[in-house]
């Protein structure tokens, strides 16, 4: 059976639904600053495995992990000083840091294609973050291209009729957006 694609409001109960579809292996679309992502819980290989089919993204090609602050990104790879100047000089914002892989983080080695080291970034939009505080503060999306190498607008991985049968699970919008939502859903 194929996923369900819904839109969820940009408000504390959207947020928290996007957490919990999170959560369960689900894929999220959602904004940041500077685009909209996809994201899934950056734990689960199932889960990532789910954003390369939906994109059609080569597994040699590593994601960014999306972190709520410094303070997790910490828990997850080595942090040294200059990492703690540029973050609170940047973070939130649209700023990725690519720095070495802790041992035991339990980040999926989808993510990081297998290398050592994890991109990781604190987003700026308050929709981003909300979604990060409710689902626990980590997760992942892919760079803004829709599909490999391709230079399409985000929205096209929206769309119905992928060549993967994949959509995304669910997509966080602020209030008012989406006056063309048949080209999104």
């Amino acid at each position: 059976m194929s996923p369900t694609t819904v839109l969820l409001s940009a408000d504390h109960a959207g947020c928290e639904r996007a957490a919990e579809i999170l959560r369960a292996g689900g894929l999220v679309a959602f904004p940041t600053e500077t685009v909209y992502g996809l994201g899934a819980d950056a734990t689960s290989d199932l889960a990532v495995a789910r954003i390369f089919a939906a994109k059609d993204r080569p597994r040699f090609n590593p994601l960014i992990a999306h972190v709520a602050d410094a303070a997790t990104a910490a828990r997850f790879v080595s942090w040294p000083h200059v990492a703690e100047v540029l973050s609170g000089a940047f973070w939130p914002g649209p700023l990725t840091l690519v720095l070495p892989l802790r041992a035991g983080a339990g980040i999926s080695a989808l993510v990081t294609a297998g290398l050592p080291s994890l991109a990781v970034r604190a987003p700026s939009h308050p929709v981003a973050q909300a979604i990060l505080a409710a689902f626990g503060g980590r997760w992942r999306r892919p760079r803004p291209t829709s599909r490999a190498g391709s230079a399409r607008p985000r929205r096209r991985m929206c769309k119905r009729g992928s060549r993967t049968g994949s959509r995304p699970s669910s997509m966080v919008a602020p209030a008012g957006w989406g006056s063309n939502r048949r080209s999104w859903i």
